[in-house]
């Protein structure tokens, strides 16, 4: 047990708030002993996967635990699928090559997502026409107030966009241990109908894709306009898009001629990077943070030094602008401390 421990190796914004007590854990028993001690102190506790969707704006008084549960299984079940689960503590993208080597299709578009394979089912991380409960089976979860486990099926999970139920009533009560995917073996499902997909794979010479070229294509666009947080502190995308009514982004383009949107039914996702973007914040900065200058709806810590505070402050900007000017709402996607 560590004291007065710095979290600026564990979280991607390389924000320096301190927490007043840290622990690394690598098994369940490691997990509900940290948990006693947490309880018989009184303390709050933060669980930390791979830090890239977190925002720490002071300094933690309490236990931050850090998730390092390892181990991948694999269970074919039929001859063109295979269940394959991996711990909390397996590095997201690192999982997906595996499954690749493998040829296990059913992650590709997910490529380079950052963070840990625990905190994919929490905002249920999607990208390019790809979300995790499209291949989710289960996950097993450490129940936190009887120190059980338990397992939550793709139901219970109540997944929505960037949303499950361990964002919303369930939040704080559980620790996800581990999740199981079902996975193709063969017969692969191809999507390359969203984004720049397709035309990267033309880019490649690439006309009959497999799933490898699709997480090649995949990987060569997020490097393309994501900032790599190992070079310059950031979380990814920090907002959602935002989804309002058909009718109001209807009368958004009586003003707006090239506002973006991907109607369904009655409503419309509107792209949260273009909202910033016309709002002149790409590339702009304010002290330590800016709008990075290739991807908007990414938030960068510049100069390394940025306290998560102003990092929040910077955010809430942005998402007075975007208010003021198109009466949309962000709602930020990351999650703050």
């Amino acid at each position: 047990m560590h004291e007065n421990f710095s979290l600026k190796p564990y979280n991607t914004f390389g924000v320096d708030a301190k927490a007043r007590y840290f622990n690394e854990i690598h098994s369940i028993e490691e997990l509900k002993e940290v948990i006693d001690f947490a309880n018989t102190e009184s303390l709050p506790i933060l669980f930390l996967g791979g830090g890239s969707n977190v925002l720490l704006t002071k300094d933690f008084d309490g236990l931050a635990v850090k998730i390092s549960l390892k181990g991948i299984h694999e269970d074919i079940i039929s001859e063109n699928h295979v269940l394959v689960t991996a711990k909390a503590g397996e590095n997201w993208h690192e999982f997906v090559m595996f499954c690749l080597d493998k040829n296990y299709g059913g992650l590709e578009n997910l490529s380079l997502i950052p963070g840990n394979v625990g905190t994919s089912p929490m905002q249920n991380i999607g990208a390019y026409g790809t979300e995790i409960k499209d291949v989710f089976v289960n996950c097993t979860v450490l129940n936190l107030e009887n120190l059980q486990l338990e397992t939550f099926n793709l139901e219970q999970c109540k997944f929505g966009y960037r949303d499950s139920v361990f964002k919303q009533e369930g939040k704080g009560k559980y620790v996800i241990l581990e999740v199981t995917f079902k996975l193709t073996r063969q017969n692969h499902h191809i999507k390359t109908e969203y984004g720049a997909i397709k035309s990267e794979l033309e880019n490649l010479g690439i006309q009959n894709p497999t799933i490898q070229d699709i997480s090649k294509a995949v990987i060569n666009i997020r490097q393309s306009k994501l900032p790599d947080p190992k070079e310059i502190g950031n979380a990814g995308s920090f907002f959602k898009n935002p989804t309002i009514l058909l009718t109001q982004f209807e009368e958004l383009q009586q003003k707006f001629d090239n506002i973006q949107g991907y109607p369904n039914g009655d409503f419309v996702k509107v792209p949260a990077g273009w909202l910033i973007e016309q709002c002149g914040w790409k590339g702009r900065q304010i002290g330590n943070v800016a709008s990075h200058k290739l991807q908007s709806l990414v938030i960068v810590n510049t100069s390394g030094l940025a306290t998560g505070k102003e990092i929040f402050d910077f955010s809430t900007e942005i998402i007075n602008s975007v208010k003021e000017k198109f009466g949309i709402e962000l709602e930020r996607e990351v999650n703050i401390i």
